[in-house]
């Protein structure tokens, strides 16, 4: 375990229930009838150069850029991984509603996994993450069958850590957002860029913690019988 994962500092029932169900799921082989999907969301801030930035050229092997800068608003951006496919689709919308994500889920199950029977989507338990977003943003008849094709299962408080698509976030952050992006259509075009080289690649997450690790390196968190 890191000391820098958030847990809880006393023992919580909730919290293992939680973790120890998403830690079984995690152990699942693959299926592609039953696909894995983890989701997570980040708010991201577009920023524009208050003065043009000096470019490459001979004697200059960076690109200079000024201290200043001008906002031009926040956008959020979601991203779903299938770990053990080594999948990942990402995408930047002006905000965070449940009708934002209910369409992301959409076409989460219509388009990205069509063929599947059911997808099995980790997430966090943020309020507009469940079906009732669904009723929100569809006719009845549309949001029970896609609620019908989820299993849904929630990372306890304080659990972020797991949540793999915190790992695809960080390394999102490290190699697409490391800089300045004016505009959504930009930061989309930098995300959708970004996701296909990895995609091509396969990059997967051998997520190694166990239920049994937690029962010996989180035993504190246990209640005792």
């Amino acid at each position: 375990m890191k000391e820098y994962y958030c847990i809880p500092p006393e023992k919580n029932a909730a919290f293992v229930a939680a973790m120890e169900d998403v830690l079984e799921v995690y152990k699942r082989p693959y299926d592609k009838a039953y696909p894995v999907i983890c989701m997570d969301e980040k708010p991201y801030q577009l920023l524009d150069h208050k003065n043009d930035a000096i470019p490459l050229g001979e004697g200059n092997p960076v690109v200079r850029e000024d201290y200043e800068y001008v906002r031009r608003g926040t956008a959020s951006i979601f991203v779903f991984t299938e770990p053990l496919k080594g999948w990942r689709r990402a995408k930047a919308l002006e905000q965070r509603t449940r009708i934002d994500w209910a369409m992301q889920v959409r076409e989460l199950l219509m388009i990205d996994y069509a063929n599947a029977e059911k997808v099995v989507l980790v997430m966090d338990n943020l309020n507009v993450h469940n079906a009732a977003s669904l009723y929100e943003a569809f006719k009845p008849e549309e949001a029970l069958q896609l609620a019908k094709r989820l299993e849904i299962h929630y990372t306890p408080k304080h659990g972020s850590w797991l949540n793999i698509a915190e790992i695809e976030l960080s390394v999102m952050g490290r190699q697409c957002l490391a800089r300045r992006i004016a505009d959504l259509d930009s930061l989309n075009h930098e995300l959708k860029g970004w996701q296909d080289e990895r995609n091509t690649g396969e990059k997967s997450v051998d997520w190694q913690f166990t239920t049994d690790d937690a029962r010996v390196h989180l035993r504190r968190l246990y209640p005792n019988i």
